[in-house]
């Protein structure tokens, strides 16, 4: 893990309102913790068990594993957070009978998540054309400095959210997360400095 500071906010406001507006007064076994909102539920047996595939299959993909340290390193990454991606649109097919369920919910926290990453990768692409700085050259090296920088900076701080979603999700699943390197893990303080403060926040003067 590196220590970076985020290059871009995630912007979940609309997201937040949403989950505080309709999840925070169920009242439930397990605790839920995002920032700035927390809910509630009683899993049921189909949450309990999309839950724990999704943990056991995300724990295994190689951009919760592994750090970057090359341009390839980034491409493979990229490559892993698309796979995780379908894991996760798998999963919410599943649920699409209960959209407005607390895991239908945090699995969107995760897709969206990886939407923006994927959008400011993608003006980072684009930035690299623009100036004519994209490098011809081996995989490993193409990148100028600065913006691999930004690469990796981005992709910790969506690994971080990821592995705390992760931990969530282990606890509706009722099981530990397995696989993921002692140093590859991160804690469950949400990095706050990451997001967007949602409306509701400036409203009561936080």
């Amino acid at each position: 893990m590196r220590d970076f500071k985020p290059p871009f906010k995630f912007d979940f406001r609309t997201q937040l309102e949403e989950a505080r507006r309709k999840l925070s007064s169920r009242v439930g076994s397990v605790s839920v913790n995002l920032p700035f909102v927390s809910f509630s539920l009683n899993p049921d047996d189909l949450e309990k068990r999309v839950a724990r595939e999704i943990v056991i299959r995300m724990s295994d993909r190689r951009v919760l594993n592994a750090g970057e340290c090359c341009d390839n390193c980034i491409d493979q990454a990229l490559s892993s957070l698309q796979e995780i991606r379908r894991i996760l649109v798998d999963k919410q097919i599943e649920l699409s009978g209960i959209p407005n369920s607390p895991l239908y919910f945090l699995i969107e926290f995760q897709l969206e998540a990886i939407r923006q990453f994927l959008t400011f990768e993608q003006r980072l692409n684009d930035s690299e054309s623009l100036e004519g700085q994209f490098i011809k050259g081996p995989r490993d090296i193409r990148r100028p400095t600065p913006v691999r920088e930004q690469y990796f900076a981005a992709l910790e701080m969506l690994r971080a959210h990821l592995h705390r979603c992760l931990l969530q999700l282990s606890k509706i699943a009722d099981t530990a997360i397995p696989k993921i390197a002692f140093d590859m893990r991160y804690d469950d303080a949400w990095q706050l400095e990451a997001y967007e403060q949602p409306k509701f926040l400036e409203t009561n003067g936080a």
